[in-house]
């Protein structure tokens, strides 16, 4: 019986430690569509204040 139980608890961890990477792939998986979606964000603000930069140099250059 102990080799038994033994053999048990070891299948019994494995399909425990299979769900837990599972579970980790999943949240990580989920991370990186945020990190993507946050990555795009700041490319676009970083165009935006790239554009409002040239356009404030070029009126400053015309005022004087």
């Amino acid at each position: 019986m102990g080799v038994t139980e033994r053999v048990w608890s070891a299948l019994t961890a494995m399909i425990k430690l299979e769900d837990k990477v599972t579970r980790q792939a999943d949240a990580l998986k989920t991370q990186q569509v945020k990190i993507e979606d946050l990555t795009a964000r700041v490319i676009r603000l970083e165009t935006q204040l790239e554009l409002l930069t040239g356009t404030a140099m070029i009126r400053k250059l015309k005022g004087n």
